[in-house]
């Protein structure tokens, strides 16, 4: 039987008319369609972990597909801080701008995927979950589209059971991988008192007397004339909407594909946001006690691990990371100004002004960043090619 799945529409923070409008319009064309379940919930990033949007979306057994107004990654590992796992269902809707990025992650040095992440070792449910940036397009359309391509993409065929010839309005089953051709029905023998024809025994099959049967699905996905009791896809879309008061949250989300548990976030921040748990993995243990505003943990990240997902930096709120071989220039990437400030020296300008906010003594560098200096200071010495590059960078050309 086809599994009905669950559409979630995260509304956004503003109140914006047009977001608005594209929220409205996706789920009323989605109430039109069979065999999906819609939630509608309050930012998915502002849900408390005790709140009523959170214990509706821990009760989402089955497939999901989330839209929200966050890069795809942001919602893929919000959700997974709430323990809400699933396989990475993988959508056509994306952004320009993550189709490319994708593009370069197939580029990725060896060095780079030999790595060791966190979610190596943990379980993940055998169900997938999709997540899509409502800011990859401007109408609904799109996302309808796609939504439906989902549920047909992990809806179950029912297949013909082998009574005969199949009327024409029945979705045979393909044949099973192999090149011969599938060997004919063994025949029915009919039993006293019946006439034994192939047509009556479909007739019986479509319309039972018993209620123990089920219903045959037509090439357009509907169930087929004469079938008295409709799948649980059948059922037209359900509405939930969750109310649920709130002010905005601010606090960091890991990446576990990305992090290696290195521990350089929990040895930078200095506000107690970070913890371990049983085995040691790192975690957001005291999200609240993050500063607003205040990402210099995601600077400082090697793996860049760490996603903020409403900073107006796309690198820091959670837009594909670009790997490879493309040399860039991380402070840049991740908001740097244009100072010639490194990514960790903005970091520790930002934790500094942060700590000065809080009453307390500011640190500079000699707090958190040990291992990366001490690695800088025993690195490898220059050889020709960095002198000339060197060189390079500083003539005035």
């Amino acid at each position: 039987m086809a599994k009905r799945i669950t559409v979630v529409i995260s509304q956004g923070q503003s109140n914006s008319p047009n977001k608005r409008q594209l929220e409205e319009d996706v789920i009323a064309q989605l109430l039109f369609e069979q065999g999906i379940d819609v939630v509608v919930i309050p930012h998915l990033y502002d849900l408390r972990p005790d709140g009523t949007g959170m214990l509706a979306l821990k009760g989402i057994m089955g497939h999901m597909v989330v839209l929200s107004w966050l890069y795809d990654r942001a919602i893929r590992w919000t959700l997974d801080r709430f323990d809400i796992r699933g396989l990475e269902g993988k959508t056509l809707v994306q952004s320009e701008d993550e189709s490319d990025d994708e593009e370069d992650d197939n580029d990725a040095s060896p060095e780079t995927v030999a790595k060791k992440r966190v979610i190596d070792d943990r379980p993940v449910p055998q169900r997938r979950i999709y997540c899509i940036d409502l800011r990859a397009r401007t109408t609904a359309q799109p996302f309808v589209e796609e939504v439906k391509r989902i549920a047909r993409e992990n809806a179950m065929q029912l297949v013909s059971l082998g009574l005969g010839p199949a009327p024409s309005n029945v979705v045979k089953a393909p044949a099973p991988f192999v090149d011969a051709p599938a060997p004919a029905p063994t025949p029915v023998v009919a039993k006293q008192g019946s006439s034994g024809t192939t047509d009556e025994m479909w007739a019986r099959f479509e319309k039972p007397t018993n209620n123990t049967h089920l219903p045959l699905p037509a090439s357009n996905g509907n169930v087929v004339a004469g079938s008295e009791i409709p799948l649980d896809w059948q059922k037209p879309a359900e509405l939930l909407r969750i109310e649920e008061e709130g002010g905005r949250r601010w606090y960091p989300v890991i990446d576990y594909s990305r992090c290696t548990n290195c521990m350089e976030c929990i040895d930078f921040c200095l506000f107690g946001v970070y913890g371990v748990d049983r085995v040691d993995t790192i975690l957001v243990e005291q999200p609240d006690n993050c500063r607003k505003g205040c990402p210099a943990c995601s600077r400082v990240c090697p793996e860049n691990a760490i996603i903020f997902p409403q900073h107006k930096t796309p690198n820091i709120a959670g837009a594909p990371v670009i790997v490879g071989s493309l040399k860039i220039d991380l402070s840049k990437l991740f908001g740097a100004p244009d100072t010639g400030e490194t990514a960790e020296e903005v970091a520790i300008r930002e934790r500094d002004e942060q700590l000065a906010m809080a009453g307390r003594a500011v640190v500079g560098a000699a707090v958190g960043l040990p291992k990366r200096q001490t690695e800088a200071d025993n690195a490898a010495p220059k050889d020709e090619l960095d002198s000339l590059l060197d060189a390079l960078d500083s003539s005035d050309l």
